[in-house]
């Protein structure tokens, strides 16, 4: 199942690239794209998906692609949601495909415009590990997820190939308290179940110290003013959203 997800995924990409329309793979097929761990037995988990992101200047040409591979788009989401999210239909399972244009929102919005040249079939290591940490009601699924990334990528100060630009995230999080609380809780609460898993000592370790030196890298990196000044609110305000999951009631 996850390998016919993965071919499909490829296949889409493929397609977008000739006819020179930006996508990204981001969630579990990235992850199993990029990380031979979320193979093992420990960190495997099920993948029902494939969730995408593009840009929302490219979004007809995207919606071309869909209907050259011979999907069903759902087109009353698209025409309500079209300029930040696209929705369609595999042929055969009817299973849904999402879209994201520009910004990923869900528990904190970030904004890939300038990201999605980074990689070629998937988002960034970077942006991709950032999805994981903003999740707020985060779930067994995203700790073996970020586990899985920082088991098998070095950190780095740049966007190197097959690294985590640790530079970028603490930047992302010297801007806005919210994220820098949600990552560094997130953070912590991975080390945790990290401890829990019946990994080898030497992975346990590996692991610990690069979410520790990510940590301290976010910690380290100057504050802008703006998050200085919401920090003075702190917990007392949320400093989240929690997304609304789309209605798979396909829409015709």
């Amino acid at each position: 199942m996850d390998e016919d997800l993965l071919e499909e995924a490829k296949t889409l990409i493929g397609e977008a690239t000739k006819k020179g329309v930006v996508l990204r793979v981001l969630g579990g097929i990235a992850i199993k794209y990029h990380c031979p761990s979320a193979s093992q037995p420990l960190l495997t988990r099920r993948i029902a998906d494939i969730d995408l992101l593009g840009l929302s200047k490219q979004a007809n040409a995207i919606k071309g692609v869909f209907t050259d591979l011979s999907y069903t788009p759902s087109q009353m989401f698209n025409a309500l949601h079209g300029n930040k999210r696209l929705m369609f239909f595999e042929p055969n399972s009817q299973v849904r495909r999402d879209v994201f244009l520009d910004f990923f929102e869900m528990c904190h919005r970030f904004d890939f415009r300038n990201r999605l040249q980074v990689e070629d079939f998937s988002v960034s290591l970077s942006d991709l590990l950032m999805t994981k940490l903003q999740v707020v009601e985060i779930e067994e699924r995203d700790y073996k997820d970020m586990v899985c990334i920082v088991l098998d990528h070095e950190l780095a100060s740049s966007d190197a190939e097959d690294t985590i630009n640790k530079d970028y995230i603490a930047d992302i999080c010297s801007n806005d308290w919210g994220i820098y609380r949600t990552f560094t809780q997130n953070l912590e609460k991975t080390q945790a179940y990290l401890q829990k898993l019946s990994l080898e000592d030497s992975k346990k370790e590996a692991a610990q110290a690069k979410m520790k030196t990510l940590a301290e890298a976010i910690e380290q990196a100057p504050k802008s003013m703006k998050w200085k000044t919401r920090s003075l609110i702190g917990d007392k305000m949320s400093w989240y959203d929690l997304p609304e999951v789309p209605k798979t009631i396909k829409f015709e």
